[in-house]
């Protein structure tokens, strides 16, 4: 019979951990600088399928691709750009931004590119997940391991074409917005979009001065208003370009460039109101887009097409039932001479020149035939992962959210120990910008990792328990949000109707308030000894009292520990 026996070391000595990290996007980085400078004795490895960083920034290069969010609130806390150069950035200064700051903060190291995981298996026994991981250039197949697994492959990443028949018959080139072809040329070309999100909304702005002639498709209304933070927009709620004075006084005075950050911050943090059925704010949400929407139709001098257009585009349902779009010039695009707008028939199939609709009430059929067919119908967001995850007794995880996505805080689902995902179900991602969002879920992973690094825990899983009665609680709430209004959007997984799967039952603020600390009640704990849960107090000291260490520490501010219970 095995005895216990005392570990001969300090109280506080980090034991050796090893986490794997898919993706080094904007979470996997956040990841990567948050352990390097703040653990230790903590190995990161990224695997990150593309050639550089920066995730959906790098894979989203279609015309027009920009960010809702003001450039100077999506950015990193500890890495701050005064020299954003327009209020809402485009895609590849983004991407330039999340390369620099790699390179500046010396992540690098942790990521090998051109490698995507292709299975994860967790061992109950070793309590580590097993990896299978391939070369994308020579598809060779290696294995690792690691305590901890950090899903941060991202919510907009896995692009899927529409299911269209004859989709892929077409004999001119086919396009998607999620994998863009910069070598094709869409000058003087007839083209059509499929799709009318937020991508189909600044590709048909961004193409249509160029191209011969532009067909979007347009399966219902919805809302075009003015962007995120716009009350320090340009009138309108239109971009613009900051002054090299703007920018040298941001750069050189962090008081007044933290004060305006903070200002626009507010702005977006102050929008719940709005976002919930039947409020005053709610209302007058809708009054004004009504208004603007109807202004910049009424802009065209082609009145028939104007009002089939605000018949067609202003919704009934609430504003935020879909994710609002600023959509900058994009009415002006549709009102535009060269640009026809489809609604109220659907495309039947593709053929080898174009596109064969079909008129729902008559069934008559009709032919648009293009040059170019660009397809921005979006993601797979059924949150479902693209290879075998294997948790706990079996349990694959695609399986196990075939009907519905649930976890716990939508960071780890049921049986999936030491795992946690960036952005998953019940995420507030309909909340602003999600670089804040994604910094509160780092020290939450963190802060577990910790704990389980110093206290001896070889795992934890939320458990099923906490789990379903958040989702209850979600579902309780959600309905009474705009986002659960008659509309198809994302947030529903594509539905007209249903639960709300995609968003937070709560505020930014409410969020951010409940990350504060663990609620580790809620999970499920496995020691490294599984015979004595106190073996990490090792020899009777403590590393607090190491060589040169205050050991009076506990003196100095006595008070402090309690600010921590008034918000």
């Amino acid at each position: 019979m095995m005895t216990y026996s005392i570990v001969e070391q300090p109280m506080g000595t980090a034991r050796p951990l090893r986490i794997i990290v898919v993706g080094a996007g904007a979470s996997g980085l956040n990841v990567v600088r948050n352990v390097k400078e703040h653990m230790h004795n903590v190995e990161v490895q990224v695997y990150e399928k593309n050639a550089v960083v920066s995730g959906t920034w790098f894979e989203n290069s279609y015309p027009g691709c920009a960010c809702d969010i003001p450039s100077h609130n999506y950015q990193y806390s500890w890495a701050p750009n005064p020299g954003w150069s327009e209020y809402y950035a485009s895609q590849k200064e983004i991407r330039a931004y999340f390369e620099r700051a790699a390179r500046e903060h010396g992540l690098l190291p942790a990521i090998q590119f051109g490698h995507k995981v292709v299975s994860a298996a967790w061992d109950e026994e070793a309590a580590v997940w097993r990896f299978k991981v391939e070369n994308t250039e020579t598809k060779e197949v290696k294995e690792d391991y690691g305590h901890f697994f950090i899903n941060a492959s991202g919510y907009l990443n896995n692009w899927k074409w529409p299911t269209i028949p004859g989709l892929h018959s077409f004999a001119g080139p086919l396009l998607h917005s999620g994998a863009w072809d910069n070598s094709v040329s869409l000058e003087g070309k007839n083209v059509a979009v499929i799709g009318y999100g937020s991508s189909g909304i600044q590709l048909v702005t961004a193409i249509q001065p160029v191209v011969k002639s532009l067909t979007t498709f347009i399966r219902g209304p919805t809302w075009i208003t003015a962007g995120f933070g716009s009350k320090y927009a340009a009138p309108g709620g239109l971009n613009f370009t900051f002054s090299e004075e703007q920018k040298a006084e941001f750069a050189n005075d962090p008081a007044a460039y933290l004060a305006y950050r903070k200002g626009v911050e507010h702005e977006l943090s102050s929008r719940f109101k709005m976002l919930h059925k039947d409020t005053p704010e709610q209302a007058a949400a809708v009054a004004f887009s009504k208004s603007d929407m109807l202004r910049r139709l009424n802009q065209s001098e082609d009145k028939e097409k104007a009002k089939h257009l605000a018949e067609t585009l202003i919704p009934t349902f609430p504003v935020g039932c879909r994710r609002p779009s600023p959509g900058n010039g994009y009415l002006e695009a549709l009102s535009a001479p060269n640009v026809n707008v489809i609604t109220g028939r659907e495309i039947a199939r593709i053929e080898a020149d174009g596109l064969v609709l079909v008129d729902e009430a008559t069934k008559k059929e009709t032919k648009v035939v293009v040059d170019v067919i660009v397809c921005a119908t979006g993601f797979d967001l059924s949150f479902r992962p693209r290879f075998p995850i294997v948790g706990r007794n079996g349990v694959d995880l695609k399986e196990a959210w075939k009907d519905r996505a649930t976890a716990y805080l939508s960071m780890t689902p049921e049986d999936m120990p030491n795992y946690f995902v960036f952005l998953g179900p019940q995420a507030p991602v309909g909340h602003g910008s999600a670089i804040p969002i994604v910094e509160h879920l780092t020290k939450y992973m963190l802060k577990m990792v910790y704990k389980m690094q110093m206290e001896g825990y070889a795992s934890a899983t939320p458990k099923p328990a906490a789990i379903s009665e958040f989702v209850e609680h979600a579902d309780t709430f959600l309905p009474r949000t705009a986002w659960a209004g008659k509309c198809r959007s994302w947030f529903k997984n594509g539905r007209e109707d249903g639960p709300v799967t995609g968003l937070y039952p709560g505020s930014r603020l409410h969020w951010f308030h409940l990350l504060r600390e663990p609620r580790y009640e809620d999970w499920e704990w496995t020691t490294v000894n599984k015979k004595n849960r106190w073996e990490y107090l090792g020899n009777g000291f403590s590393t607090m009292e190491g060589e040169g260490r205050d050991l009076t520490w506990y003196f100095d501010a006595p008070e402090k520990e309690y600010e921590a219970f008034v918000y």
